[in-house]
């Protein structure tokens, strides 16, 4: 597997993906931001939507029992999954007794977290994405590289060239044509699946409900056309009440697409019941767990079961705003991929460099609806990689050596004296452009700047002489105006001498 610098560099390289991304990032968060603003509370929705995850999550055993007796007396089948694999054998025997020869899906990144549609080819079950993102990266062979906004890094004549090979006909790049395109193609989909699979954004504890968030309607037809639903659920989607989803559905569609309210919001219950118009005659829910429980408990990452899918720390990110989604190398991308991917994964010598792709700005602590805490966790989990022995030793070395000059104030002296002669090989015009060391990776895309002639700490004494001149410049400039002031008073009060013709009133 390449190392995300790898992959980063050749995101670096894309022009085209890096414009994208950017374009479509700016606009994302700047819609959030407005959307926060027009709420007028925002900081006060936040700390609510917080502390309703901390509780759910402090006591996630009691509402995952309750949510599924409510959803088994509801008539759903509820199955738990202690691995990835389990929910995706549990999902094709549904499929195989169903003898199900079509699957069509709604956006689920638990699903692209299990790989579920290469399992279900692999069973001979074709596997349709139904939201547009998805689909065009479908048919792209791509994994999605935005938890929101599957195809961000694709414009419109990527697109075009995508949907005019499988319809078999130039399409032109215009949207209404490629969107009714893709609608007629889907349409027939969904009327000839056996199976609808969707994702869940929340789970109601009290009803046994789930919640589905999304903008095009697909996501209601994949759970009322087809005979039979499965729906993948991540442990840690589920809320008590649904009052607690009055706070969640205002912060998640505002902090991801800046929206005030989705499109679509639908809340559905147990499968189809005797007087419904529509729906599943089959309902089964599958509650993933895939090392998600493995946080509980742990002070340092607990609360990343908070987080709620938004995507608004991919759009704040200096770094994937740069780099896009697939330099992560895993489902989840942007700061909460770096934290979820080695979280969710133990095997740390595959994951050990991706917390290193964020410049720990905060920038997603500030973007976060539910105030996750990703740029500290960032750092333990860098901590993590060196106690665990998977650190580069080269950088070990140098942060030794670092520590031991800076330590003593004598060698840190000397230490600036020589760094200052012998950078003069490399400097030029007070820069170090040179691609060397530690610096090749730096100065690929920036320049470093050289140690200043006279550092701070030998200017340090020259400073403070220089600020007890201005203070006493000051104290004296100030007794000089105090004694005009009285000597220009004392003149006012005097009686004016007539015989010398300074009065005004004669």
């Amino acid at each position: 597997m390449s190392s995300v610098k790898e992959r980063a560099d050749l995101a670096l390289n894309n022009d085209f993906l890096r414009k994208a991304v950017r374009f479509t990032t700016e606009r994302l968060r700047d819609g959030k931001r407005k959307a926060a603003d027009d709420h007028g509370n925002w900081e006060e929705w936040r700390e609510r939507g917080r502390q309703i995850r901390l509780h759910t999550i402090a006591h996630l055993d009691y509402y995952l029992d309750r949510f599924a007796e409510q959803a088994r007396a509801n008539g759903a089948h509820v199955h738990f999954a202690s691995t990835g694999a389990e929910a995706v054998q549990i999902a094709l025997e549904v499929a195989a007794r169903k003898e199900a020869h079509t699957v069509v899906k709604s956006k689920s990144m638990v699903s692209e977290e299990l790989h579920i549609n290469r399992a279900l080819e692999e069973a001979g079950v074709e596997a349709v994405e139904t939201d547009l993102g998805e689909y065009i990266i479908q048919l792209a062979g791509e994994a999605p590289s935005h938890i929101i906004i599957p195809a961000i890094h694709k414009n419109r004549y990527q697109i075009a060239q995508l949907l005019s090979r499988e319809a078999g006909e130039e399409l032109p790049p215009e949207t209404s044509v490629l969107a009714g395109f893709v609608r007629r193609k889907l349409r027939a989909k969904f009327l000839e699946a056996d199976i609808g699979m969707t994702g869940c954004n929340f789970a109601i504890a009290e009803t046994g409900s789930i919640v589905l968030f999304e903008n095009e309607g697909n996501a209601r037809m994949v759970s009322t056309v087809p005979k039979t639903q499965i729906t993948f659920m991540g442990m840690e989607r589920i809320i008590p009440s649904w009052s607690d989803l009055e706070v969640m559905a205002t912060l998640l569609p505002r902090s991801a697409t800046g929206q005030k309210l989705t499109v679509y919001m639908s809340g559905i219950t147990g499968p189809r019941r005797t007087a419904d118009g529509d729906g599943p005659e089959e309902m089964h829910i599958i509650i993933l767990d895939n090392g998600r429980s493995e946080q509980l408990g742990d002070p340092e990452f607990q609360e990343l079961l908070n987080c709620i899918r938004c995507g608004a720390c991919l759009n704040a990110c200096p770094v994937y705003r740069h780099i896009g989604g697939h330099a992560y190398g895993g489902t989840y991308s942007g700061p909460i991929g770096a934290v979820l991917t080695p979280a969710l994964n133990k095997n740390v010598a595959e994951w050990d460099d991706i917390a290193s792709a964020s410049s720990l700005c905060g920038a997603c602590y500030e973007a976060c609806p539910v105030k996750i805490p990703l740029h500290d966790m960032l750092v333990y989990l860098r901590r993590r990689k060196v106690e665990q022995g998977y650190g580069n030793k080269l950088e070990t070395a140098g942060m030794k050596g670092f520590a031991a000059v800076t330590s003593n104030s004598k060698r840190f002296h000397r230490a600036l004296k020589a760094g200052r002669v012998l950078q003069r090989v490399v400097v030029r015009n007070g820069e170090i452009s040179a691609r060397i060391g530690p610096l090749k990776g730096w100065n690929r895309y920036r320049v470093a700047p050289s140690l200043a002639n006279q550092p701070f700490r030998e200017r340090w004494d020259t400073l403070q002489h220089e600020l007890r001149a201005s203070v006493a410049q000051t104290v004296t400039g100030a007794a000089a105006q105090e004694r005009m002031k009285a000597a220009l008073h004392k003149r006012a009060a005097r009686p004016i001498d007539r015989k010398e013709g300074h009065s005004y009133d004669e």
